[in-house]
């Protein structure tokens, strides 16, 4: 896919998760990464969307005063955390492409009793318009890989330009274990889900290298990414049919859309909200909100990871992990 095509897939995709609903399961995956409960009970329940493959707040060592830049902050999640670490006379700044999660972030701050440290602004994170040497620590999560591979050496030469000198990189990724072959490499719903565009170890270290950073640590946290999947599965267990509106059931999707399946059954777990519109059963994945027909599976990560038959056999941890990236610049 060429860098164009994958931008409109990442946006459109990205674009329905952010209007969509699924508070159980963003919970469950968030604190599978490493995030407590205490956290998570702190910032706007709206902000966790359940996109992490990681916690990279619990390597960036932020302290008071500091300022942060989150590159492809979503709906806020880890920029509210942040904030919080940086505390009133430090500095929490999300940026991100895409419209609906920016609207969905700005929605969230609006509901936040601490939102005087924080701003969210549009942009790629590959150019991002922010000045030379503003911050101390630069994160990131589950996001990079979702940038084209041809714009991926200049995410790290604008986090090496954004950074004050011994300015830090803390960043959680999913980065590929072997070589994925094309087949996976030019499945969209799998790059979508951060797995087809999974850079190297060796990319990554020569990446920023190349950007200017030392004491550079890129390693396998070995989390099950599996994770995902399982517990969408889990969840919609409680009523088998609800998974033709999420997409963890490639049977009840081709039902959905009006293909292999009669559709028969689909109508005890969804009601209609629109002409346009479903809406899952909250015993499926607790209200998961999903808007149009070409947005099936938009809940949450796993059903951007359970779209296409293929897919539904593959073990994702025999291909790619979560990672834990970190350097300082020089």
């Amino acid at each position: 896919m060429d860098s164009k095509t994958i931008y409109q897939h990442v946006q459109e995709r990205y674009g329905s998760i952010a209007r969509a609903e699924n508070p159980e399961y963003s919970g469950a995956i968030a604190k599978a990464f490493g995030y407590s409960k205490e956290e998570l009970n702190s910032i706007p329940k709206d902000a966790n969307l359940g996109l992490s493959c990681g916690n990279p707040l619990a390597i960036a060592s932020l302290r008071q005063g500091e300022i942060v830049i989150d590159l492809g902050s979503g709906a806020g999640f880890d920029v509210f955390l942040a904030a919080k670490k940086v505390g009133p006379y430090g500095r929490a700044i999300g940026v991100d492409m895409n419209k609906d999660m920016l609207a969905r972030a700005h929605e969230n701050l609006a509901k936040s009793t601490e939102a005087e440290n924080i701003t969210f602004i549009e942009a790629h994170i590959a150019s991002i318009p922010l000045a030379d040497g503003i911050a101390d620590c630069v994160i990131s999560n589950c996001v990079i890989n979702l940038v084209p591979e041809a714009d991926r050496p200049a995410v790290f030469t604008e986090m090496a330009r954004i950074l004050k000198p011994n300015g830090r990189v803390a960043i959680s990724d999913i980065l590929a274990r072997k070589t994925l072959p094309l087949s996976m490499k030019e499945n969209a719903t799998l790059y979508t889900g951060c797995i087809a565009g999974a850079g190297t170890t060796e990319d990554y270290r020569r990446f920023l290298e190349d950007a200017g950073f030392s004491d550079i640590m890129v390693v396998d946290t070995e989390s099950d990414l599996n994770i995902y999947i399982n517990t969408a599965n889990l969840l919609q267990g409680r009523n088998e049919n609800a998974a033709g509106c999420c997409g963890q059931s490639n049977k009840s999707v081709d039902s959905v859309k009006g293909g292999e399946g009669t559709g028969e059954g689909v109508a005890s777990s969804c009601s209609e909200v629109g002409s346009k519109g479903q809406l899952c059963s909250d015993a499926a994945v607790s209200g998961a909100t999903v808007l149009g027909e070409d947005n099936l599976g938009a809940c949450s990560k796993a059903n951007l990871l359970n779209q296409d038959h293929e897919i539904a056999d593959i073990d994702l941890n025999e291909w790619v992990g979560s990672f834990k990236i970190f350097a300082v610049k020089l």
